[in-house]
């Protein structure tokens, strides 16, 4: 047998699968799903233009795609779990790619947003996927470089999507560019369906299917007895798949009544917040008794007993509470306050990619040996960037300099946001066991989308509370002032977890 460390033997085949291919496959339909993300805010006003959307559509164009998203990560993480992930993955980027396709050509404000709906629904399916498939196929050392380079794909998509869908709109027309910012994911997103089909090793489905082959081996082995005996034969019993359709239910409606308030810009909507606190409880109770029957609940509330993947989850969540509106603060900024072109807003974050996939990788060779106290400084560098912003934007209002000089500035920011991608990712999954992988993914990344749902509500409130008085600059720096205090709350979960866990991967918990 080969001893390759490239190479995946599965049982029930003779095929071998190579680890790296499985990763090219798993990692560009992420980016693909965070450039949709990112790029929207570069696009909006040219739909405006070609689409006559009001400000609602607008806003629903936005919010649309993020809340489905957030609402199918837990769900799709399960289903992944117990159907197999390589399914799901190849259902969900198939779905993903047919919305991308119906956006582009959508002809008015409301078929736009109900493919913004179904597409955010395919990307929440194949997002866990990818985490659990990299708990499952990857160990050790080996993981993290594996995560590191998904901190990568992340940090460099979400810089990258502003600038590429600048370009596009800039080189094909407003009518064309926003349209073709969305088609352009239809080639690539069958393309990897295709290769997922051919390179992944399906596991999982490939067990279930022995599994019901011998099922009906032994049945029909039974039935041939019985029927020489003259006995009554029973019908064959059917597979049991148990999904938890009311654990999930609960929990769907729990994360939709907290985000939506924040998404929907408040009013009555607010009324849901104390409803989605009552849905969490319920939820809780009603995961405890299911398992406590001896079933399996969507969500194993046994991972919250791994204090890696508590405390991960609670960094993590807390560093998109601030971290994700540093660039909409950036681009609203620049763009609206400064005048600047989308491109050039676009262009303004290019370092601060590059500088991020580097970090990645760097923290993704010292994750098992140092990965919590990189986590801290990571966190510190993030904070030091934003600072660094708010001095820079106040030299710009007192002596004129050039705005390029928040690349800099931000590429500092960009430093921390991949170091700690990669090592909080690593960590957090680290002592999860493989057969939860895509839930407990789906479980960090709603915790993500929940924060970055908050934190966007909040701190673009900030900014806009002083910039309705033409305080760009007053306005630039409370925004940046706020995301320094969530940056501050999820530095206190990385040092609790660091004193908890230790530097590297902890000892495993006795609950596993």
């Amino acid at each position: 047998m080969n001893d390759d460390p490239d190479l995946i033997h599965v049982e029930g085949t003779d095929r071998v699968f190579r680890r790296s291919r499985i990763l090219v496959v798993l990692l560009i339909p992420i980016a693909m799903a965070l450039v949709a993300v990112s790029s929207i805010n570069v696009a909006l006003p040219t739909i405006s233009h070609t689409l006559e959307a009001t400000d609602t559509d607008l806003q629903w164009v936005l919010s649309g795609y993020a809340l489905t998203f957030g609402v199918s990560l837990v769900p799709a993480g399960r289903a992944g779990d117990v159907l197999g992930r390589g399914r799901l993955f190849v259902l969900g980027l198939l779905v993903f790619s047919l919305a991308s396709l119906a956006c582009g050509l959508a002809p008015n404000p409301e078929l736009l947003n109900v493919s913004r709906f179904v597409q955010g629904v395919g990307a929440g399916m194949y997002n866990p996927q990818t985490m659990g498939m990299i708990q499952q196929y990857w160990h050790g050392l080996e993981r993290a470089k594996a995560f590191a380079l998904f901190g990568l794909v992340v940090a460099f998509s979400v810089a990258v999507g502003p600038v590429l869908a600048g370009f596009i709109i800039q080189t094909f027309g407003e009518e064309i560019g926003w349209r073709a910012t969305f088609v352009i994911n239809f080639p690539f997103g069958l393309l990897g369906c295709f290769l997922a089909l051919r390179w992944f090793p399906f596991a999982k489905e490939r067990a279930r299917r022995a599994a019901r082959r011998a099922a009906r081996r032994a049945a029909q082995a039974a039935h041939e007895d019985a029927t020489a005996g003259g006995a009554v034969v029973p019908p064959r019993p059917r597979e049991k798949v148990d999904l938890d359709p009311v654990g999930t239910v609960l929990l769907v409606l729990a994360v939709l009544c907290v985000m939506l308030p924040f998404m929907s810009g408040g009013g009555a909507a607010w009324l849901l917040l104390p409803a989605g606190a009552l849905l969490v409880v319920a939820w809780v109770l009603w995961e405890r008794r299911y398992k406590s029957r001896g079933r399996a609940p969507m969500v194993d509330l046994r991972l919250f007993s791994f204090p890696s993947f508590s405390n991960g989850t609670a960094v993590a969540g807390t560093f998109f509470l601030g971290s994700t509106s540093i660039f909409v603060v950036v681009a609203l900024y620049m763009q609206n306050g400064l005048g600047a072109s989308a491109l050039e807003t676009g262009l303004i974050g290019l370092p601060n990619a590059i500088v991020s996939a580097f970090a990645s990788m760097w923290a993704g060779r010292r994750t098992m040996t140092s990965g919590r106290t990189i986590i801290i400084g990571a966190l510190l560098c993030v904070i030091t960037g934003v600072g660094l912003s708010v001095a820079v934007a106040v030299l710009i209002e007192l002596y004129g300099i050039s705005f390029w000089w928040l690349a800099l500035s931000l590429a500092i920011t960009g430093a921390g946001q991949g170091g700690l991608g990669a090592a909080n990712q690593t960590l957090s999954l680290e002592d999860v066991p493989t057969t939860y992988g895509g839930t407990a993914g789906g479980v960090k990344s709603t915790a993500e989308r929940i924060g970055t749902a908050v934190g966007n509500a909040m701190i673009t409130g900030v900014f806009f509370g002083f910039v309705g008085a033409g305080a760009w600059t007053a306005g630039f720096a409370a925004a940046y002032g706020a995301i320094v205090v969530c940056l501050l709350v999820a530095l206190v979960a990385a040092v609790h977890d660091r004193r908890v866990s230790g530097d590297g991967p902890a000892a495993p918990s006795p609950a596993r």
